[in-house]
């Protein structure tokens, strides 16, 4: 369905131009989203955690292609390229991301990406030794988790 196609490319336009409100207008009220860091977000936890990413990614750049629709569930091929601020490494990360839309809005979010090229990337020398294991990928749920509640606190 073109609208939902449009939708993505709105998503993705905003990120990109790094609007978190118009990212954040995209999703439905019982929206969720899940990837290898953020887990079982609710609308206003995800919202909030774009909000955050994008403010706190000063050289935050990102692309995006291969966006499909069919009925009501689409996806969508993403690349962020930043700065991990905990240890100031470079991050290439490449992402397939799922859509499912209900009324014109995304109500299920799921991105997907190889969690241990992520770490080795962001983490160097500990996400290579370590990136395969769930201890470091609890570990980086628990931060992630952990600084999205910070985050929320101090600004909503």
């Amino acid at each position: 369905m073109k609208t939902n196609e449009n939708l993505i490319h709105h998503f993705y336009t905003c990120f990109k131009n790094k609007d978190f409100k118009g990212m954040q207008a995209c999703y439905a009220e019982n929206a969720t989203f899940n990837d290898p860091a953020f887990r079982n977000l609710d609308a206003a936890h995800v919202r909030s955690m774009w909000e955050m990413l994008i403010k706190k990614g000063k050289d935050l750049r990102v692309e995006y292609n291969h966006v499909q629709t069919d009925g009501e569930t689409g996806t969508a091929e993403w690349v962020a390229h930043y700065t991990f601020s905990t240890t100031g490494k470079k991050v290439v990360n490449r992402i397939k991301a799922s859509f499912v839309f209900e009324n014109g809005k995304i109500v299920q979010h799921e991105d997907h990406f190889s969690f241990y090229k992520w770490s080795s990337q962001a983490l160097g020398l500990s996400g290579i030794l370590l990136g395969w294991t769930g201890f470091l990928r609890n570990k980086v749920r628990k931060r992630a988790a952990e600084n999205l509640r910070l985050y929320m606190e101090a600004n909503h």
